[in-house]
């Protein structure tokens, strides 16, 4: 009896070994060495107040603002004026008290079917262009791809991401803030705060079903086990960034939907980036584009995959490089 145990043992070792493998194997092959960083024509300009076209500018240029705020939007033409209203509303105020501070808002319309663009462009009369801006791109390409076309359009000294629903209360921006000058010194200038809603954790499984639980702590510990440690919260989308931690890792970014932050912060571990972790207001509003179950499947495919990817080496992290 103890030898057939054994051999079962042996073999279910063996089973796993060789199903490691093949993963690795198909992560590999599969592994795209850098997604495509194409822009089509239509891409690469704004439309100003009066409706014409503007070259956009890049990350790679000197900053003129001292905020970016990058809000990627997919079929949001419900949920952006709200989110919009509250953030001008505070931006325009913090100027009137600070006639230095400066700032821009780039929404980036990620291939909706609604008209999330023209909702967007009504702020854009409003505030002025260099106030407000719009990117529409041509096709939907997951909202990490639509944030790092964001990033690289962006003039502020800071970058801040920030969700189209208005989930995050936007004048904890300030805490952000202050997180990143906790920071400092910054190494190469290059630091992140992340808005937290880990302090949330206990109110919220009290409002999930057990499975929607079950889901969450089984994802927050592959993020733990395969890419990121020490920070509680990798989800949120409202972070801050200099300029240079934006610059280096979205360059070096290859996941371009929803796990995208997960990539992101491990690039920033990886080149020792220092990262704060900020708690912040938050409240669930209706309208979430995440399907529960498959899209925690999907993004507990990537997480495996990004760990894998470059474990093997078919992704390696480069030095900052211009964007074409």
């Amino acid at each position: 009896m103890a030898t057939l145990l054994l051999q079962l043992a042996g073999l279910g070792v063996a089973l796993v070994a060789a199903a490691l493998v093949l993963v690795s194997v198909v992560a590999f092959v599969t592994a795209t060495k850098m997604p495509p960083r194409y822009q089509h024509e239509e891409e690469k300009f704004f439309l100003n107040a009066k409706g014409q076209k503007e070259a956009l500018p890049s990350i790679w240029d000197s900053p003129t603002k001292q905020l970016s705020v990058v809000v990627p939007s997919y079929n949001e033409e419900k949920r952006l004026p709200v989110m919009m209203d509250e953030a001008l509303n505070y931006l325009e105020k913090r100027q009137k008290q600070d006639r230095t501070f400066t700032y821009e808002v780039i929404v980036v319309d990620d291939g909706s079917e609604d008209q999330t663009s023209k909702v967007a462009l009504k702020y854009c009369q409003k505030y002025g262009s260099d106030k407000v801006r719009v990117i529409t791109l041509v096709q939907n390409r997951g909202k990490g791809g639509a944030v790092r076309m964001g990033v690289f359009s962006s003039r502020g000294e800071k970058i801040l991401m920030a969700d189209a629903d208005g989930a995050t209360k936007f004048p904890d921006v300030e805490k952000l803030e202050k997180g990143l000058s906790a920071l400092q010194p910054w190494p190469e200038q290059m630091a992140i705060a992340c808005g937290s809603r880990a302090h949330l954790e206990k109110e919220s499984i009290a409002q999930r079903s057990y499975f929607r639980t079950l889901l969450m702590y089984g994802f927050h510990f592959l993020v733990w086990f395969l890419c990121v440690k020490g920070i509680r919260d990798t989800q949120c989308g409202f972070k801050l960034l200099t300029r240079e931690a934006a610059a280096r890792t979205f360059s070096s970014l290859h996941i371009e939907r929803w796990a995208f932050d997960v990539e992101l912060l491990y690039i920033a571990q990886f080149l020792q980036i220092p990262i704060a972790e900020v708690a912040v207001n938050w409240t669930e509003i209706e309208g979430s584009k995440l399907v529960p179950f498959w899209s925690w499947l999907q993004m507990g495919k990537d997480l495996l995959f990004i760990r894998l990817r470059y474990l093997t080496g078919a992704w390696r992290l480069e030095q900052t490089r211009k964007v074409s």
